[in-house]
């Protein structure tokens, strides 16, 4: 595929269309199920604050099973544009924390297309796509966040947006995370990610040519915030960024790193070769 089967005018149009709005009630056991995959002992309650992140085991996905693409994501053309890329990768986003959620908190949910952007790279066409949400309580915005989509053709080791990033620095915090599959099927089941790359092998080997399943990148970014409540467990974030930048898959124990240095926090996930798979920054208030 080149850049002439891309018809960028056609897919800009969803940038037009009206934003997409949900009202959820946060209950307990999303919540109480990410806590347990966290082993924690305490069980979060009603009226406390949702940690950093957990919002994205709200709001999840529930599309009709004739709307289920061949990957397992919903059929392109609905929210999100048609590109005509076969593979879709959550290569970074941008999150601000104006005031924490609670739970048990009404809170309205605002999805809409920032942008489409195209870009020929070294071995094919990509297409990067932006969504913004929005959440609020009753009218009062508390999290924004920007989510950058890559879209990509082929076979991909590593995120086509960025190359890695700088050495990790010694000293500071680290944790070994050693995925299993039971691991990758409970965070599927929890954010409705249907994705077959995390639970179904074969796919991910034959079809998609990765060595096994994925680490979904929303879940190895949540432990990153993870390392660093348990580090500094008084400090408010009110900023945080990440890219992914290659892939995690669960035939090899990754390694996570944190550095705090002032009102900022460095967070990275290292995979087994020593190479940066996931690139994050907290910003404490």
């Amino acid at each position: 595929m080149n850049d002439s089967d891309i018809d960028l005018e056609y897919l800009e149009q969803w940038t037009r269309h009206e934003p997409v709005t949900r009202i959820e009630i946060l209950d307990l056991r999303p919540a109480q199920t990410l806590s347990a995959m966290l082993n924690q002992p305490s069980a979060p309650q009603m009226g406390d604050v949702l940690p950093p992140l957990w919002q994205w085991a709200y709001f999840t996905p529930a599309p009709l099973a004739s709307e289920i693409g061949s990957d397992g994501h919903p059929a392109r053309g609905g929210f999100l544009p048609p590109v005509p890329l076969s593979r879709r990768m959550w290569a970074a986003s941008k999150i601000r924390i104006m005031i924490p959620l609670r739970l048990g908190q009404t809170v309205q949910k605002q999805s809409r297309i920032d942008s489409v952007k195209f870009k020929q790279g070294a071995s094919g066409p990509l297409v990067f796509v932006t969504v913004d949400y929005l959440y609020s309580v009753e009218n009062e915005p508390r999290i924004a966040e920007q989510q950058t989509l890559v879209y990509v053709g082929e076979n991909r080791g590593a995120s086509p947006e960025t190359k890695a990033g700088e050495p990790i620095e010694s000293g500071g915090w680290s944790r070994r995370i050693t995925p299993d599959p039971v691991m990758l099927f409970r965070y599927s089941a929890l954010t409705g990610n249907t994705h077959r790359v995390h639970y179904d092998r074969d796919y991910a080997t034959r079809e998609e040519g990765y060595p096994g399943l994925l680490v979904h990148a929303p879940w190895t970014v949540t432990l990153l915030a993870e390392l660093l409540h348990e580090h500094c467990p008084d400090a408010t974030m009110t900023e945080f960024r990440f890219r992914a930048l290659r892939p995690l898959p669960d035939t090899a124990a990754f390694t996570l790193h944190g550095q705090r240095k002032g009102d900022e926090v460095i967070l990275k996930a290292v995979d087994a070769d020593g190479q940066l798979a996931v690139d994050a920054t907290a910003l404490l208030g």
